[in-house]
């Protein structure tokens, strides 16, 4: 797969409003194109889903579609002078040498609004959350009369990361919904949304990539990936083609068997292993590192609670980076009771969480997070 002529400076891999190749979701993609044919499409929809699997980029990919469709709103909708097709659209896909296409991806289209975090000025660093000013002036965007003839459009990405006020001045727009006006929303945690967002929208749910999928869309985005790092990343990333590329950028298959060595260890925890671990994620610019290794940790633990409940060897993955859990999981499983699983699972991810917002040590964090499972087993 290769970038297509005079998009080269959006880099690679494209991001979601670039993004032309959408895979794996063939079942949402018709669910919005019939919506769209039948004349009767909702004006708001909330898109779900695990982070990385291709919401924002099928986000994007409606958006172009509804803007390229001029004035009508269906297959059989316009009138003598309207931009309309003859028949029904039988895709989304807008090729990536449309001038709309191109408008979209410079965000430069008259009737295309995203709201995002923004730049903050101060800091010189985009901003952790959507604030007030980032959704102010969306509701008289979509009551205006299209620029092109034909729809206005807003893609939130992501609500998750609105804080309170900037939800409600959305929840506003959606309460009084302009006619030829479409708002879709993207969320990883939708039940964190308010309640009343979320009954407002049509939600379309969207599953995790395949492993296949992952694997394949992994070595196409990143050429030095080889075929068998490709499948591990996959396993190892859950559905998300997002999270496999993070993976590999931030050595996580190095990670994940430095993680794997240490609780191997166990019941007794290598020391001089643990606080080189430890010095690795505290140094300085090295926050992503320690992002992936607490996720790494927290899914891993997720997948050993979920072992000890089933107690299904049967259940159990085949091949590949997972492979060689099974054998630890068999091991540790039995050591603590499932409450007490589900403890360092509560008192991990608590510690974890906390670590950027109350600035704490990411090498003594780590330690703790290490002694904790030592002493579920020592138990």
């Amino acid at each position: 797969m290769m970038m297509p002529p005079g998009l080269e400076h959006y880099g690679w891999p494209p991001p979601p409003r670039v993004n032309w190749n959408l895979v794996g979701h063939e079942d949402a993609e018709r669910e919005l194109l019939d919506a769209f044919n039948s004349q009767k499409m909702h004006h708001a929809w909330l898109l779900t889903g695990p982070r990385g699997i291709g919401k924002a980029t099928l986000a994007f990919r409606f958006a172009r579609f509804v803007l390229s469709q001029g004035s009508g709103a269906g297959a059989a909708a316009g009138g003598l002078f309207a931009d309309e097709p003859k028949k029904a659209p039988e895709t989304l896909y807008v090729d990536p040498q449309d001038p709309r296409f191109r408008r979209v991806a410079s965000a430069g289209h008259a009737d295309l609004v995203t709201v995002e975090r923004g730049f903050d000025e101060k800091k010189k660093k985009l901003r952790s959350e959507i604030v007030v000013p980032d959704v102010r002036g969306i509701g008289g965007f979509m009551a205006r009369t299209p620029a092109e003839g034909g729809w206005r459009v807003v893609v939130v990405d992501c609500a998750d990361d609105m804080n309170r006020h900037a939800a409600n001045a959305l929840l506003k727009v959606l309460e009084e919904p302009p006619s030829r006006a479409l708002l879709l929303v993207v969320s990883h945690t939708p039940g964190q949304l308010l309640p009343t967002i979320r009954s407002r929208c049509r939600t379309l749910g969207l599953r995790p990539l395949g492993d296949e999928t992952v694997a394949t869309l992994a070595t196409q985005y990143r050429s030095e990936i080889t075929t068998e790092q490709a499948a591990d990343l996959a396993r190892l990333a859950g559905g998300s083609i997002g999270r496999a590329l993070a993976l590999a950028e931030q050595g996580g298959l190095t990670l994940y068997a430095d993680v794997m060595r240490l609780l191997a260890g166990l019941p007794t925890i290598d020391g001089v292993a643990l606080h080189r671990m430890g010095d690795t994620v505290a140094r300085a610019g090295a926050e992503e590192t320690f992002r992936t290794v607490a996720g790494l940790i927290r899914e891993l633990l997720s997948r050993l609670i979920r072992h000890a409940a089933a107690n299904d060897p049967a259940q159990a993955p085949a091949g590949g980076a997972l492979a060689e859990e099974q054998a630890l999981f068999a091991r540790l499983a039995p050591a603590a009771s499932l409450d007490r699983w589900l403890e360092v699972w509560e008192k991990t991810s608590r510690l974890l969480a906390r670590v950027e917002s109350a600035r704490l040590d990411r090498k003594q964090v780590l330690l703790n997070v290490f002694l904790e499972f030592e002493s579920a087993v020592r138990r």
